[in-house]
């Protein structure tokens, strides 16, 4: 498999049916793109591209400091290499701008091959979600990035959704408010930031008609939830964004400790990817056989 066997269109309508299947569904972040091949070679249901991990991979805090090309070009790089539908927070806390940055922003990620992406209700420059002094923009600024971005779609399928951090400001109250006021605005929909407890998901979900959205990161404001909990209050798609990356991260730093302590990477070996795994993950095989046929090929000849 060189790339996705199935279209952008595909993966946006497979998107939807997920969405309104009536069971909740699960999409951990990938951090590169063979993590994206590896979630769909675990059985999930779609991949996650968070924000704060196109950032960290640069580098960079999340605190709005990526621009539009480099998240639609490693969001594409990710999408293409899954048959699943990926999901971009693409850092769109203001759409890289006014309301028409935000129509940019999206045109640019459906030509990327994403089945969507959420936009945000933060201030310029964002804070991290889970983090305290966030700042929100007032009601009219929000509701016209959602606007903005359901105009500038071409493909219908492509999802809008809206992510309000207003309840870390101004209460739950608040953020039931302003996601249906999201809604109103063109939202498919709804991502909730920071809910504390499993009474609040289910207000939110009470609150509006759309599919609404748990992020499950860790060292956050709420508990991990299990699938089957969020499920019972309602929520349809659950996200997991860093945790692939903190793992990844946590494991490296692990094996460089090793190697400094004992100038070998030796007892590490048996936690490692094998050769033949990494082979297997990346198809190996079917890039030999295309290289094979092509190398082998000959012009028929006629007598």
């Amino acid at each position: 498999m060189l790339y996705s066997s199935s279209t952008p269109e595909q993966k946006r309508i497979r998107f939807w049916e997920l969405l309104t299947a009536g069971t909740i569904v699960q999409f951990p972040g990938a951090f590169n793109p063979l993590s994206a091949r590896l979630i769909q070679e675990k059985g999930f249901e779609g991949v996650y591209i968070s924000g704060a991990v196109l950032a960290n991979d640069l580098g960079l805090p999340d605190i709005g400091l990526t621009t539009l090309t480099e998240v639609a070009t490693r969001a594409g790089q990710i999408a293409r290499m899954t048959d699943l539908p990926s999901i971009v927070d693409a850092d769109t806390d203001t759409g890289f701008g006014e309301p028409i940055n935000v129509a940019r922003t999206v045109q640019e990620l459906e030509n990327a091959g994403l089945a969507g992406l959420h936009i945000e209700d933060q201030f310029n420059p964002k804070r991290c979600g889970r983090l305290d002094g966030k700042n929100v923009v007032d009601l009219d600024t929000a509701t016209k990035r959602i606007r903005a971005a359901a105009d500038a779609r071409r493909d219908p399928n492509f999802l809008i959704m809206a992510r309000t951090d207003i309840r870390a400001t101004d209460g739950l109250q608040a953020a039931k408010d302003r996601a249906r006021a999201l809604v109103d605005a063109g939202a498919d929909a709804i991502f909730p930031e920071a809910m504390r407890d499993l009474h609040e998901f289910r207000a939110i979900r009470d609150a509006v008609d759309v599919p609404i959205l748990a992020n499950m990161t860790e060292f956050g404001k709420s508990g991990l939830f299990t699938v089957d909990q969020l499920q019972n209050v309602g929520v349809n798609m659950v996200i997991y964004p860093v945790t692939l990356l903190r793992s990844a991260m946590g494991a490296a730093e692990r094996v460089l400790d090793t190697l400094k302590r004992l100038g070998t990477q030796e007892v590490r070996v048996p936690e490692m990817l094998t050769r033949a795994r990494l082979y297997d993950l990346v198809d190996y095989e079917a890039y030999n056989k295309f290289d094979s046929s092509v190398f082998n090929f000959q012009i028929p000849t006629t007598g």
